[in-house]
């Protein structure tokens, strides 16, 4: 017999998921402390530019399965309304980390982009699409991560979602764009750091 609401522990499991810091573990590992370098930021984008591409693009995909395990194992027990609670708690414990007391460290995007593949992978293909062109484009990964999440919160009105993925891509999208502030007003002025640049402005 199952222990009565122990199913719920995996709302706990994937918060936790999201909590694992791989840019800082990465780091730690070629004895560099992303923190203290480029924008200080345990994201994939500053692992890019302090750690190389190889580690940023490792980072990338450990950040995005945080958040497909979280909304999988949700959805899983609880349906729609656990893929969106999995999923924001997902990017919750990566943007607020509890082991470095709660500061703001990471943006969420890529483990937002994770649980979107498990809840509406047709509206991560298009802003998955979007992100790619415009991080090819304009070489800031910021302006891609802001526009492939309004372009995801556009699309999940469009196609007939249930209303818990909906308020996921709301209250998601919301996150990166609060979480992105000083990155918009540097868009505005013009001094945004672009990857591939020799000199990037943090």
């Amino acid at each position: 017999m199952m222990v009565p609401y122990l199913e719920y522990t995996v709302f706990l499991a994937a918060y936790l998921s999201g909590t694992i810091p791989f840019a800082f573990l990465i780091g730690k590992y070629k004895k560099i402390d992303v923190r203290n370098h480029g924008s200080g930021n345990i994201g994939a984008t500053n692992a890019l530019r302090v750690l190389g591409k190889r580690a940023g693009a490792t980072v990338m995909v450990c950040d995005i399965l945080k958040g497909t395990l979280a909304a999988y194992l949700c959805s899983l027990f609880f349906g729609p309304w656990g893929g969106l609670t999995g999923g924001l708690l997902a990017m919750a414990g990566h943007s607020w980390n509890p082991f470095f007391g709660f500061k703001p460290s990471g943006k969420g995007v890529a483990t937002g982009c994770g649980a979107l593949i498990i809840l509406m992978p047709e509206v991560m293909l298009i802003s998955g699409t979007v992100f790619f062109v415009v991080t090819m484009v304009s070489r800031m990964v910021s302006l891609a991560s802001i526009l492939g999440s309004a372009t995801a919160l556009i699309m999940s009105m469009v196609f007939p979602e249930p209303l818990p993925f909906r308020l996921f891509t709301l209250i998601g999208a919301s996150l990166v764009f609060v979480r992105h502030r000083a990155n918009i007003k540097r868009i505005i002025d013009g001094t945004e750091s672009r990857i591939g640049c020799n000199k990037e402005k943090e």
